[in-house]
C-alpha cells in the first residue's frame, strides 16, 4: 500500500503576479505555480513530510509545468491526472502596496473541475495519515462529488482531515451557493484553518472566538483561525491560545502565506505521530509557533511555490525568536 504522510485533493494552478511595466507601459505578469492544496504540499515536502497531490490539469504547457514543477518539489504526482479536454485554470493576481491580493480567473471550466471519482486513486486515500481539501473543489461538479467520495475513503480508512475553505467570491454563483458548500464539508473535518475573513462565510459569525466556538461545537478538534501579521488563534480540546505573528522583513507578496502556515502546521502535527486530539496545548502552540514563522518567510517573496520557506529558514527563525 502506498503510504503518505499528508495527500491533497484540489486545484493547482497558474498564479500570473504582476512583474512590473514593459517598456510601452504594459503590465507584466510572472508565471507562478500554486494553488492552494499544492502551495501547501510543497511546504509540507520541504518540512521533510512524504506528501501527494491528486487532481487534474490541462495537457497544455501550463498543466505539463505545473506537475514537473511540484514533482520536483518533492510531491508525489501520480494522482496528478492530465486531461486534453480542458484547459489548466490560470488566476490573474493584483497586489496593492501592502502586499494585499486581488484575483481573476480563468476557470469555465479549468481542468481541476473535471475529476471524477472513477480516477481516484483508493489505495492513496486509505494509505494517507493526513487528507486536505479546500473549497474550491465544491464550486463545481464532477469535483464537487469526487471530493466527498475522497474524503470519505480517507475518514474511513482513519486519516485526519484537514480543511481550508480558501473562499473566492468570484469562483461561486453567489454568497449564499459559497455558504452551502463550504459548511457541508465541516462534519468530516478534523482540524480546520481559516482566515479571520473567512470566520462569517464559515460559521456565520465575524468574530474569530465565536467562529471557533461554532465549528469546535460541530465537532471539529483543532481550529485555527489565522489574523495576518498578528499570528493566529488556535482553539482545540485541549484549550485556546494567541499564537503571535512574526516579522517579515519585507511583504512582497501575501500569495500562499496561508499555504505556508498550514503545511508546516500540519507537518507538525504529523511529526508527532498522534492524532491531534491527543496534542497537549503546548503542542499545539508549537506547532502554531513554527507555522507563523513560515508564513512570515512566505510572504517575502513573489508567488505561492515559489514562496514556499525551507525547513532550515524556518527553524532559524524560530530559535531566533526565542
Amino acid at each position: 500500500m502506498k503510504k503518505y504522510d499528508i495527500t491533497a485533493l484540489g486545484e493547482c494552478l497558474i498564479d500570473f503576479t504582476p512583474a512590473g511595466v514593459s517598456p510601452a507601459g504594459m503590465l507584466l505578469f510572472e508565471r507562478n505555480p500554486g494553488g492552494a492544496p499544492a502551495n501547501m504540499l510543497v511546504c509540507a515536502s520541504n518540512m521533510g513530510r512524504r506528501v501527494a497531490f491528486i487532481g487534474k490539469v490541462g495537457t497544455d504547457m501550463q498543466g505539463q509545468f505545473l506537475r514537473d514543477t511540484i514533482r520536483q518539489a518533492g510531491v508525489d504526482t501520480s494522482s496528478l491526472m492530465m486531461t486534453d479536454d480542458y484547459f489548466t485554470t490560470l488566476a490573474f493576481v493584483t497586489i496593492d502596496d501592502r502586499g494585499e491580493r486581488s484575483f481573476a480567473f480563468a476557470r469555465k471550466p479549468g481542468a481541476d473541475t473535471q475529476l471524477t471519482a472513477d480516477e481516484l486513486d483508493m489505495e492513496l486515500l486509505r494509505g494517507t495519515g493526513i487528507f486536505h481539501i479546500g473549497s474550491l473543489s465544491m464550486t463545481n461538479e464532477p469535483i464537487r462529488t469526487t471530493t466527498v467520495a475522497a474524503i470519505e475513503a480517507a475518514k474511513k480508512a482513519g486519516a485526519m482531515i484537514s480543511y481550508d475553505p480558501n473562499y473566492r467570491p468570484l469562483l461561486w454563483n453567489s454568497k449564499e451557493a459559497a455558504q452551502v458548500q463550504i459548511r457541508s464539508l465541516l462534519p468530516y473535518v478534523d482540524l480546520i484553518k481559516i482566515s479571520d475573513d473567512e470566520c462569517e462565510i464559515t460559521t456565520g459569525y465575524a468574530d474569530p472566538k465565536a467562529a471557533a466556538q461554532d465549528l469546535r461545537a460541530q465537532g471539529i478538534s483543532c481550529v485555527v483561525i489565522t489574523l495576518g501579521a498578528k499570528g493566529a488563534y488556535l482553539s482545540a480540546n485541549q484549550g485556546e491560545c494567541l499564537v503571535g505573528g512574526y516579522h517579515s522583513e519585507t511583504v512582497m507578496d501575501t500569495t500562499g502565506a496561508g499555504d505556508a502556515f498550514w503545511g508546516a502546521f500540519l507537518s507538525r502535527i504529523s511529526e508527532s505521530g498522534q492524532h491531534v486530539r491527543a496534542l497537549t496545548l503546548d503542542q499545539l502552540r508549537a506547532c502554531g509557533d513554527f507555522a507563523c514563522a513560515a508564513a512570515s518567510l512566505c510572504v517575502e517573496k513573489r508567488g505561492g511555490i515559489p514562496a514556499m520557506p525551507s525547513r532550515e529558514r524556518v527553524e532559524r527563525l524560530c530559535r531566533r525568536a526565542v
